[in-house]
């Protein structure tokens, strides 16, 4: 089985803030994003996809994020919900369709009711959407035992206007 993720968003209301988890599903290596409700078509003109991730990971509309569950992918719901699991305590399915609720809301509860497992993350006070979808992907990144990383792709993935490197220390001083 591929390690694979997708997203589905519960009636996200900011353009700025899908932007910024379609810069993260790119980071991350989602395979597409999700999105019901219609506050987002309503205004994602104004979104803010600075690396352009929408050229590589499709974000389409749905009426139900239930009809769109990828094949073989387990449902796991993000949200503040009681009974729901601690972040850190939390075993990342190889194959797993996040859906995250939305900053002024709640997933419905038919969702949750479907879900494989639903997970918060213990912070004091809600966060907004972007930040939650980055932090559970890097969670899911920090818990996996599949490794990217090095000179070489810190040299792929940095801005261009960065070249700093790590000074290496004389071992004799």
């Amino acid at each position: 089985m591929t390690n694979k993720a997708t997203i589905g968003l519960t009636n996200p209301k900011s353009p700025s803030n899908v932007g910024a988890v379609m810069r993260a599903s790119g980071c991350y290596q989602v395979s597409s994003v999700f999105y019901d409700g219609g506050r987002y078509a309503f205004a994602k003109k104004f979104h803010t996809d600075t690396q352009n991730a929408l050229l590589n990971i499709p974000l389409v509309e749905t009426k139900r994020l239930l009809d769109v569950v990828p094949q073989g992918a387990k449902i796991v719901c993000v949200d503040l919900v009681e009974g729901a699991v601690a972040l850190p305590d939390f075993e990342h399915p190889e194959n797993a369709y996040y859906i995250f609720g939305p900053e002024d809301g709640t997933i419905e509860q038919e969702v949750i009711d479907n879900a494989d497992s639903v997970v918060y993350i213990p912070t004091i006070g809600c966060m907004n959407l972007a930040a939650t979808v980055n932090v559970v992907l890097y969670d899911r990144l920090a818990k996996s035992t599949t490794r990217i990383g090095g000179d070489e792709l810190i040299r792929e993935s940095r801005d261009t206007n960065n070249t700093a490197k790590v000074k290496v220390q004389d071992p004799i001083a």
